[in-house]
């Protein structure tokens, strides 16, 4: 009965993945039907399951942050980073990480920071001459690094497991190690990309230095005996290459930039600061919760300023929402039957924590390349506590391990934050961004969850 409840969690996964059905509303259907028909569940008990703790922090959040953006105010910060950085280009993708980071750790949902500040990020590295592949990847990147802060849901979720596990003073900790880890790995994918396409560059330029010699020369050749003597009769130069070749030797050059356009300090976007601020000190002073503390900010902005509030509805990620929430819910009916207590005995199974470690944070990353890191985390929490409780291990190690190896992922092009990426992305650079994001995917799972499983459950960081 577990292994079909499973698979049909596994083939929700996979239609969402290869086609345009939200997962999440194919799994909460599911949930009944599975609940119901499979393990005889009453649909109150499957009803029961729904999030509604998460589903208000997701709303409220992306509500708030969708009235950041319309308002302009995303569009001011990103003016203030502009002028902070001057000429000095390696400023923009510091900034513009720091910036996601802030948003994320602010309780902006992940995807949300990263669809408020790709669009200006990758048009800014496009004014400063940086890959928009490089900037992308960045701020992906500086939203993972601020993901893990007590008042994000990814956080939310962490903390959770760090509190079933008895390490609820380690929050700190685990947002910090987060946080350094990304920034890292920020800095290798920015320098990495960077040489990658700079290559790319020079390359091109040769090419199109080569063709347009020859093809200059061939001119010239056809041309010689027919016009040789009407030049030199008119005191014309010769045909030649060298008035093309100058073009194609320069070098490949930064755009021009004109400089910053001013944007106002309108007395709205001040106070919708003011309202990111109160919203740090309602949920980290006060301990409100983050969905309420959000919604409540988000309808004083609205009742200041009404004409943001039908906008601001309608482009909050509904379909993201539906998906983490419908995902979760189905976990709630797996562990309401038991299911996830069998998986979790088939992990101890194997009679060593460490790797059992190792193996789940290989199975979050994949699972989380093709589907919500929130869901996943969802998913495997009831399955990384046991793990984080072993006496042998450190919970912070355990859980810190987890979380990367679930977030790192997020720049896969069939995940919420890479589709962000490609949609934020020129047209014509669509088709690099899903092979590039790809392959990064595809690398991260590889590397990561190995790398940080070494670092924080074996030499046991934390």
């Amino acid at each position: 009965m577990s292994l079909i409840a499973f698979a049909v969690l596994i083939v929700a996964f996979a239609i969402g993945s290869f086609t345009r059905i939200n997962a999440g509303l194919i799994a909460v259907v599911a949930a009944f039907g599975v609940g119901t028909l499979l393990a005889g569940l009453p649909i109150a008990d499957v009803i029961a399951q729904f999030p509604a703790g998460l589903f208000f922090i997701l709303v409220g959040a992306t509500l708030l942050f969708a009235i950041v953006r319309i308002n302009g105010t995303i569009d001011l910060l990103a003016y203030w980073a502009e002028r902070l950085a001057g000429d000095r280009k390696i400023l923009v993708p510091i900034l513009m990480f720091l910036l996601t980071a802030i948003l994320a750790a602010a309780g902006a949902f992940t995807p949300a920071a990263i669809a408020i500040v790709a669009p200006v990020a990758l048009a800014l590295g496009m004014r400063f001459g940086i890959s928009t592949l490089a900037m992308g990847l960045v701020v992906v990147q500086g939203a993972n690094a601020g993901a893990f802060s007590p008042v994000n849901p990814f956080g939310v979720l962490a903390n959770a497991m760090l509190d079933e596990a008895g390490a609820s003073g380690d929050a700190l900790k685990l947002f910090l190690y987060c946080f350094i880890f990304n920034a890292v790995l920020a800095a290798i994918a920015y320098v990495l990309v960077q040489a990658i396409m700079h290559r790319r560059g020079v390359r091109k330029a040769e090419k199109e230095r080569n063709d347009e010699g020859r093809s200059a020369s061939t001119f010239a050749d056809s041309d010689r005996s027919a016009g040789d003597s009407a030049r030199a009769d008119s005191g014309t130069p010769l045909a030649g290459a060298p008035a093309r070749t100058d073009t194609a030797l320069a070098t490949p050059e930064e755009p021009a930039r004109s400089g910053p356009v001013k944007v106002a300090a309108t007395p709205m976007r001040i106070l919708t600061l003011a309202g990111i601020g109160a919203l740090l000190f309602l949920t980290t002073v006060l301990g409100l919760d983050v969905g309420v503390a959000s919604l409540v900010i988000a309808l004083a902005l609205i009742f200041v300023d009404s004409s943001v509030q039908k906008p601001a509805v309608e482009s909050m990620p509904w379909s993201a929402i539906i998906l983490v929430t419908g995902i979760v819910t189905y976990v709630g009916m797996l562990e309401e039957m038991g299911a996830l207590e069998e998986l979790q005995a088939g992990i101890e199974s194997l009679g060593n924590s460490s790797v059992a470690a190792l193996i789940t944070g290989y199975v979050v990353a994949i699972v989380s390349a093709f589907a919500s890191t929130t869901g996943t985390l969802g998913v495997v929490s009831p399955i990384v506590t046991p793990l984080a409780m072993d006496p042998l291990l450190t919970p912070i190690g355990v859980i810190t391990a987890i979380a990367i190896s679930s977030s790192v992922v997020d720049v896969s092009p069939m995940s919420t934050s890479g589709a962000l990426l490609m949609a934020s992305a020129q047209p014509k650079d669509e088709r690099l961004f899903f092979r590039a994001l790809l392959l990064w995917a595809i690398a991260m799972i590889a590397v990561v969850p190995l790398l940080v499983w070494f670092v924080f459950v074996q030499l046991g960081l934390g």
